[in-house]
């Protein structure tokens, strides 16, 4: 084979299908051409046999080795769900097929030939490798009669005996355990050895995670992120697969109601946009959130309408393709939308975007499916206003139809191991706050962290983190917690801030009680709203500021209750920063600072606003005055929308986190 420099952009048929796809005009053609493009940018990068692709960038923790590797794998995924949906064969004169076939199989040989200088790093304890094998595994699954029934026998042999690494080997608790089962269903489908009981005890631990609603935290504690969508549906769903049969039917129906439940929540993730919301680890995958909309559809276990089903799968493609990813050079670097490493984690290597491979899964699905050829249906967001309460991860879901942006309100995912360890602040986590058309600010290492969408005690070593995130209530269209700040000094038992957030549109008020020291001043960020293009301006004043993008995008914040010192507001600021945020190399972060109080307990209520409604966005007055809160003498709070919507907040919701026991 030839390698070639593709052509730029990101390959799809230019022509959009307003029939069929009113909203994205996206069509499964679409979905292949986009599946040819990223294939062929990777091939110039490939190592002689195929075998590795060194991709530029900075390598991920494992080293260049397992980076090629990884390289290898995750666009084999790619390839294998192209070519099993396109039944092994070329339409009359193409050769896309046939040549991904020959060169995967070529790929396979070099790299599971210990002797060849191409081979592959071993499966052992905890090493990337195992994350790799999966695809490995799945991909040789859905490729089977073309590729692997055809391969001779002494490669078959040794990529028997190089997956066959994972049996007897410690494998991290994670989702890690479903790359093992994955692995090893497949070599019992090939008559080569595994551990049926290895294979049990990593679903066995699914059981151990779940946490009902559709929810898996990935491992012990409260991890709640797009690893539940693109790792926890998804690999029982493709063990299945791999397993017919031998698959225990009581076990596939369970995972199976799980996802149904899911994607009736994961549905309105989605803005009008496309852009999912940016929240979690692992971001660099972009839209992999779109794999269990797909598995869904693959294993009939979906509540979504077909034509729903492929609008919010293409909106997410398309979203990204439109701005960048890949890029002219048809590769998807490290990043959102352009190349920014301090969205990435240490294990990110080159061809960690690569993950995104798991959204195309609907290529495995029939032409003739319904999800192909309804016509594509409204998402949630973009028809209503929408409040939806996830207990299991503790978020508050609210979403505007007028600017069509999703929020998140973060009540319960840190991140964090149970105790003993330690709390850290992480900004993917640990955030109020998260949304689909908004990043939290990720400086590079070294750099100061920002201060958005957080309530911060400042001292002399810095401002202070959200500490362990311990949820009290979710529910309606409220959510509450409490923490103990983290910082450089630890802040010790005098220090404990609760919150209540109650959302409305694009409202959110957050109610503070806070407990700090003597000499502790506060500060609370709002949304950081970020573009390449110009800063966001900004307008400021006695008790509120904000910012705003030049398209409209703002992000305002108003203090409601406390934020006053002896009779005087609290000056609002804006927070500029350049190179700090994923959405855009200028940044711009409205807050409100308090001056050293005399310490004990007080109230503080905020108004916090992310909304691009034509209607609000430019109105300056409208979102300072528009929403209110007062204080009754029995301690609840009214709140008054601007539409004249009155929530109230109990004074036991706001006391509940200053009287519950350090967790043990």
């Amino acid at each position: 084979m030839t390698a070639t420099r593709p052509p730029a952009g990101p390959g799809v048929p230019s022509a959009p299908d307003p029939r069929t796809a009113p909203i994205t005009g996206y069509t499964r053609a679409h979905w292949e051409s986009a599946a040819d493009t990223l294939l062929a940018a990777l091939l110039p990068y490939a190592s002689p046999g195929l075998a590795q692709y060194g991709l530029p960038g900075r390598p991920g923790h494992s080293g260049p080795w397992s980076d090629g590797l990884e390289g290898f794998a995750r666009s084999f995924l790619l390839a294998a769900f192209r070519i099993a949906g396109a039944g092994g064969t070329d339409p009359r004169g193409s050769t896309a097929v046939r040549d991904l076939i020959e060169r995967y199989a070529t790929g396979l040989a070099a790299g599971t030939d210990p002797g060849h200088p191409e081979h592959w790093p071993p499966i052992t304890d905890g090493a990337q490798s195992m994350v790799e094998a999966a695809s490995v595994a799945i991909a040789l699954h859905e490729t089977r009669p073309w590729l692997w029934d055809r391969l001779d026998g002494a490669v078959r042999e040794r990529a028997a005996d190089w997956l066959g690494g994972f049996v007897g080997a410690t494998v991290n608790d994670s989702n890690w355990r479903l790359f093992q089962v994955v692995t090893e269903e497949f070599l019992a489908s090939v008559g080569a050895p595994h551990s049926r009981a290895e294979i049990d005890a990593g679903l066995a631990r699914l059981d151990d995670w779940y946490r009902g609603g559709g929810w898996y935290t990935d491992g012990d504690g409260r991890k709640f992120d797009y690893y539940n969508a693109w790792a926890m549906h998804l690999y029982p769903v493709l063990w299945a697969r791999i397993a017919g049969r031998r698959a225990d039917r009581g076990l596939v129906a369970t995972h199976r109601a799980r996802l149904r439940e899911f994607l009736g929540a994961h549905q309105y993730f989605f803005g009008s946009d496309g852009a999912p919301v940016h929240q979690g680890r692992s971001l660099t995958y972009r839209y992999a959130v779109a794999a269990p909309l797909w598995a869904g559809a693959l294993a009939d276990a979906t509540p979504l309408p077909p034509g729903r089903t492929r609008r919010l799968a293409s909106g997410a493609l398309k979203h990204f393709a439109d701005r960048g990813a890949p890029d002219a050079e048809g590769l998807l670097r490290l990043g959102w939308y352009r190349p920014y490493l301090p969205l990435t984690q240490r294990y990110s290597g080159p061809a960690s975007p690569y993950w995104a491979s798991k959204a195309f899964l609907g290529l495995l699905l029939p032409a003739r499916h319904p999800v192909w050829t309804a016509t594509e249906e409204p998402g949630p967001v973009d028809t209503a206003d929408r409040v939806l309460a996830l207990p299991a991860p503790g978020w508050l879901v609210h979403s505007t139809c007028a600017d069509g942006i999703v929020r998140l309100v973060n009540h319960g995912s840190d991140r964090l191991p149970p105790p003993p360890a330690a709390a850290e602040d992480n900004p993917h986590y640990t955030r109020f706050a998260y949304a689909s058309a908004a990043a939290p600010e990720t400086p590079p290492a070294g750099g100061v962290r920002g201060p958005d969408n957080q309530i911060m005690f400042l001292d002399a070593p810095g401002a202070s983190g959200r500490g362990r995130i311990q949820p009290l209530r979710v529910g309606g269209r409220q959510a509450a917690s409490w923490h103990t700040p983290v910082g450089q000094e630890p802040y010790g038992a005098d220090s404990r801030v609760t919150t209540v957030s109650v959302v409305h549109g694009p409202w959110e008020v957050r109610l503070h009680r806070l407990r700090a020291p003597a000499g502790t001043a506060v500060r609370e960020g709002g949304w950081a709203v970020a573009c390449d293009s110009v800063p966001p301006t900004a307008e400021s004043g006695a008790g509120w500021a904000l910012a705003r993008r030049r398209d409209g995008l703002t992000s305002a914040l108003v203090g409601l209750l406390g934020w006053e010192d002896d009779g005087t507001p609290a000056p609002g600021e804006v927070v500029h920063a350049r190179g700090h945020n994923a959405y855009g190399e200028h940044s711009a972060t409205p807050v409100l600072t308090l001056p050293p109080h005399p310490g004990g307990t007080r109230l503080l209520v905020t108004l916090v606003v992310l909304t691009a409604d034509p209607r609000l966005c430019r109105d300056t007055r409208a979102l300072r005055t528009g929403t209110r809160a007062r204080q009754a003498p029995d301690g609840t709070v009214e709140i008054r929308f601007p539409d004249g919507t009155v929530e109230q907040v109990r004074a036991a919701v706001l006391t509940a986190g200053h009287t519950a026991a350090e967790p043990r």
